[in-house]
């Protein structure tokens, strides 16, 4: 039987319709049950704990029989293309993208996540977040940071800022666009350092 346990910064679609990412897998103190922790990519970003057997195991098909997916949660990759994605709600998609982002960025690492449409609750994380979210390096999150300067929402820094754990205060968006630019040119700075020692 193949390993289903979730590893730490990998994307997860629950049968519902959300987006979560993993934190890690712990171990209760007192029963040795391994839990999963995992983080909310919507609304307030909350951090839930579940048991391992629960995150992985199959959907309730006779509770859930409109459920297509097989599992609870299913691993996802923002570069998955749509055809590796079949019946799923990832896909990338270039008019929403246009639509985004009209001289935006490059399609290949562009996701695009379309909720179910009884989708109720919460909302849809913006897709140049979690584009933001599946870059690796500081160097990588700012050039798509540079790349959303025309786009860029108070709630789109407001969401990055959750991210990496800074406070952006409130004020004129250019202000909170270049605070944020700031932030993650010294985090770059500090991840180009550490690479030299």
């Amino acid at each position: 039987m193949m390993d289903r346990t979730p590893k730490p910064g990998e994307l997860y679609r629950h049968f519902k319709n959300k987006l979560y990412q993993i934190v890690t897998v712990a171990t209760h103190s007192e029963t040795g049950e391994k839990l999963v922790i995992y983080q909310a990519l919507y609304d307030d970003f909350g951090i839930y704990a579940r048991p391992l057997d629960m995150f992985v195991s199959e959907v309730d098909h006779e509770k859930y029989p409109d459920v297509k997916q097989k599992y609870r949660f299913e691993k996802i990759t923002l570069k998955d293309k749509p055809e590796d994605m079949s019946g799923k709600s990832i896909s990338l998609s270039t008019n929403a993208i246009a639509a985004n982002a009209p001289e935006a960025v490059s399609v290949q690492t562009q996701a695009c996540y379309e909720p179910a449409p009884d989708a109720d609750e919460g909302q849809a994380p913006d897709p140049r977040l979690l584009e933001f979210l599946d870059a690796d390096t500081f160097e990588e999150k700012y050039n798509i940071l540079i790349s959303m300067r025309d786009i860029i929402t108070d709630r789109l820094i407001d969401d990055i800022a959750v991210v990496m754990d800074v406070v952006v205060p409130e004020g004129p968006l250019q202000k909170r666009y270049d605070d944020l630019k700031n932030t993650i040119k010294t985090r770059q700075y500090y991840e180009f350092s550490n690479r030299l020692r």
